[in-house]
């Protein structure tokens, strides 16, 4: 079967096809690198096989009417062949020279190779590698010195070799729009994943992209001004005034989110040009931006909330607003879906009150529960402070090791615990609920976290400027219940005074 003939056979056989291939090409590369080993080693081993390995790929991979069993073959020739040329051109060169000539190399081969699916491949990376190389060529902001998704204006250059790309597809010869075309969209995929990394503190780093790399919020508003600028040129049906204030707030959104700007620049210009697969990452990694806004620790949380609530606010006005005119609806259509407005107060309802519901079990749980202190265990010998909250570790059990996903019971599993005079406990075991508590033990219930079980929380936030004065802080206060429900409530120094803001 040829790969051209193969397009129109359901994806689920191509897979399938391509999945034996490499399962038959791993022992291949496999027997190479044990055959070759010590050429591999040193010398100019390296670049022979990579070079025989690439220009044997891209021979198969032009050929027509290709099977599409040698096709899949010829791909880890592809890989293998890379990863020699890259390793040698690491240990040979510089950072950046290595990078950059990668970059290249996996260009040349998407214009060799007449395959959508492997120039999108390629492509992002190509973008990829260049984002290593740009990042290289300035000693600050190294990928080899810490974190190398810092620097947010990396990936807009990125964003912006893209869009010059586009521009230069409309006046080249068509077999070269293609390749455009292709390698382009992986071009883009790879720095939209860039740009949804340089947002994300949560997983990623400590620090916000507006703090790092000289990126700073005006830039990121600009970016959104001239994407919604070029969608009011190319669309014409959005040149309406209630518009107007969506694309502000937009703007204002971008300038507290630095990585927010080029995501709604890329989903304007996609979606503009119909490119709807891809302005559906866009979409998806914008919403991912504002999700990760929660940990721009240089914002206070307040200010965050109220930001957020208040272009919320103003966003879903606008929306309603605009279902109950005329002049966007044609006639009758109100009367047809006459019943939103009564869904939308009836969906907010019901958020307030699951919203309220949380709120009050907690007041109900510091009300009720009994005041229990818990000694802290140093979280982090080099410091206890990282922005506006301090990471806790509690002094649990050697027990208390089961995987998260190892515990049988379907209830969470409890502490068994001990209070002194001060009301200070210790953590004795982990309950079994088989057994009964013995005079003056109580229950604390543990709670699932990045695979592990922690009690309650591991953190707690402060106004920012307050980290010496909890930097004293010794145990964790906490309300609980008689199952075991606990809430904290408040840390305090080695005397169990309360440390306040």
């Amino acid at each position: 079967m040829s790969a051209a003939a193969s397009e129109s056979r359901p994806w689920p056989v191509v897979l399938m096809i391509a999945l034996g291939a490499w399962l038959a090409a791993a022992p291949l590369a496999l027997m190479i690198f044990l055959v070759l080993g010590p050429v591999m080693r040193g010398g100019p081993g390296p670049y022979v096989i990579g070079v025989l390995l690439l220009v044997g790929a891209v021979a198969l991979l032009r050929r027509p009417g290709l099977p599409l069993f040698v096709e899949q073959l010829a791909v880890p020739g592809l890989l293998v062949g890379g990863l020699c040329l890259g390793y040698v051109l690491f240990r040979d060169t510089s950072r950046l020279t290595g990078a950059a000539l990668l970059a290249l190399l996996a260009l040349g081969i998407a214009a060799a190779v007449a395959r959508p699916w492997l120039r999108v491949l390629l492509g992002a990376a190509a973008a990829a590698l260049a984002w290593l190389a740009v990042d290289a060529a300035v000693p600050d902001l190294g990928p080899w010195q810490g974190r190398p998704w810092h620097d947010g204006s990396t990936v807009y250059g990125l964003v912006a070799a893209w869009a010059l790309a586009l521009a230069v597809q409309r006046r080249v010869r068509a077999d070269w729009a293609t390749l455009i075309e292709d390698s382009g969209a992986g071009w883009l995929l790879g720095a939209l994943v860039l740009l949804g990394l340089s947002a994300s503190d949560k997983y990623v780093f400590t620090s916000g992209l507006a703090l790092s790399g000289g990126m700073q919020p005006w830039v990121s508003a600009v970016t959104a001004t001239v994407g919604a600028l070029w969608a009011a040129h190319a669309w014409p049906g959005l040149r309406r005034a209630w518009l107007l204030p969506v694309a502000l707030v937009l703007i204002g959104l971008a300038a507290l989110m630095p990585a927010l700007g080029a995501a709604i620049f890329v989903l304007a210009v996609l979606a503009c040009s119909h490119r709807w697969r891809l302005a559906a990452a866009a979409a998806v990694v914008a919403a991912w931006i504002v999700g990760s806004f929660y940990f721009q620790f240089q914002w206070p949380l307040a200010q965050k909330a109220l930001g957020l609530a208040g272009a919320g606010l103003l966003l879903g006005g606008l929306a309603a607003w605009q279902m109950r005119s005329s002049m966007w609806a044609p006639a009758g259509t109100r009367e047809k879906f006459g019943l939103r407005p009564a869904v939308f107060i009836a969906g907010a309802l019901l958020t307030l009150l699951v919203a309220n519901d949380a709120i009050w079990q907690k007041e109900q749980l510091i009300a009720e529960g009994q005041p229990v202190f818990v000694a802290l265990a140093p979280a982090d010998p080099r410091s206890l402070m990282q922005g506006d909250y301090m990471r806790l570790r509690f002094a649990l059990p050697e027990t208390v090791s089961a995987p998260l996903l190892g515990w049988d019971n379907a209830r969470r599993p409890h502490l068994t615990a001990q209070l002194d005079a001060r009301r200070v406990a210790t953590l004795l075991r982990l309950y079994d609920a088989a057994g009964p508590l013995a005079d003056g033990e109580f229950l604390l219930e543990l709670t699932p976290k990045d695979g592990r079980w922690i009690l309650v929380t591991d953190a707690w936030f402060f106004k920012e400027g307050e980290a010496a004065r909890f930097a004293a802080a010794r145990f964790g206060e906490f309300r609980v219940l008689p199952d075991g429900r606990a809430l904290l409530v408040g840390v305090v120094d080695q005397n169990l005074q309360p440390i306040r803001p």
